[in-house]
């Protein structure tokens, strides 16, 4: 078959390679799957640079989030078990982890539902309690991530305020149901947020970004608001002030998803229960860019960690030619 793999470290359109290797053998209690969409994650560039919490020994391939097909034809969503990871036309994944993926998405959507809309599920749900009628500032409201925050947040009955950067991210932000935009490249975040809300701030602030996105988040969450620190897609960790913390009455809040795979799965299936639901209804829909063939994987890798793409880019090994469906 053929699977992308990475041999030593480094930037993804650097490192990433396109090889033919012997179709990978399932371990006990693991399943081989046909790989039908494999969704591109910030993670993925992490881990071909070495900087994920996860590292896999190399040579590894990239892809932690598919839709894929059991050799019984189920169609599923899985997180593939590194190093066969989903760039790749098989994957290796663990039996009991797997995910039915609904009827009412086709297989780029269902791939992008799993980890994004799972995060930011766990986020404003289990971590925050987002209630109907509070208000929800969503950075990088284009992205990945924060799309299905922005979605997850109206399904919710919060007003969103979404941060964008440039015109055209801010646009597909607005698409997405934003109730009020914000072009962090010509706007002044804290002030158009602070008027946007009567001066009152944020009841949750949903942050991936990191960096200067956290001191605006802190400087714009309301009285007994909560923070939810998602990632670090800027590249820098912020060290909060707690004092500022407690002077302001604010929670700041950690969400790591993939602990609770581990910690406490039945909740993972319980939540993609509920994103399930939610799809049915069309209250959530992934936002997919882009559709690219197996050929195309390392540079739309890169591209992402470059972060010049909007919703998800999807990697379908079915394609041909280059050409997108």
């Amino acid at each position: 078959m053929q699977a992308w793999q990475v041999h030593e470290l480094g930037e993804p359109g650097e490192v990433m390679r396109l090889a033919d290797v012997e179709r990978p053998t399932p371990g006990e209690g693991q399943v081989l799957l046909r790989v039908r969409a494999a969704d591109i994650n910030f993670p993925d560039a992490l881990m071909c640079r070495g900087q994920y919490q996860v590292r896999p020994p190399l040579p590894f391939t990239p892809g932690v989030e598919i839709c894929g097909e059991t050799e019984d034809g189920r169609r599923v969503i899985a997180n593939p078990a590194l190093p066969h990871g989903g760039f790749a036309e098989y994957a290796l994944a663990d039996a009991a982890a797997l995910l039915p993926a609904p009827d009412t998405l086709d297989d780029a959507e269902a791939a992008a539902l799993h980890i994004g809309y799972q995060t930011a599920w766990f986020a404003l749900h289990r971590r925050a309690r987002l209630e109907a009628g509070e208000t929800l500032l969503v950075h990088a409201a284009a992205g990945g991530v924060g799309s299905a925050a922005v979605q997850l947040g109206k399904a919710a009955g919060a007003t969103v305020i979404g941060v964008a950067g440039g015109a055209d991210k801010a646009a597909v932000a607005r698409d997405l149901g934003c109730d009020v935009v914000i072009d962090r490249r010509e706007q002044d975040v804290v002030a158009a947020v602070k008027e946007a809300t009567g001066g009152r701030g944020a009841d949750v602030i949903f942050d991936p970004v990191g960096g200067d996105a956290y001191t605006q988040s802190a400087r714009t969450v309301a009285f007994e608001g909560r923070i939810v620190i998602v990632g670090f897609t800027s590249g820098t960790i912020p060290s909060p002030g707690l004092n500022h913390a407690l002077i302001k009455n604010y929670a700041i809040l950690g969400l790591h998803w993939g602990l609770y795979n581990t910690r406490n799965p039945e909740l993972v299936r319980h939540c993609h229960e509920q994103l399930t639901g939610l799809a049915a209804k069309g209250a959530i829909k992934p936002l997919v860019s882009e559709r690219v063939p197996l050929a195309g994987a390392a540079d739309a890798v890169q591209r992402v960690a470059d972060g010049v793409t909007t919703g998800r880019v999807t990697v379908l090994p079915s394609l041909e030619n280059g050409a997108a469906a």
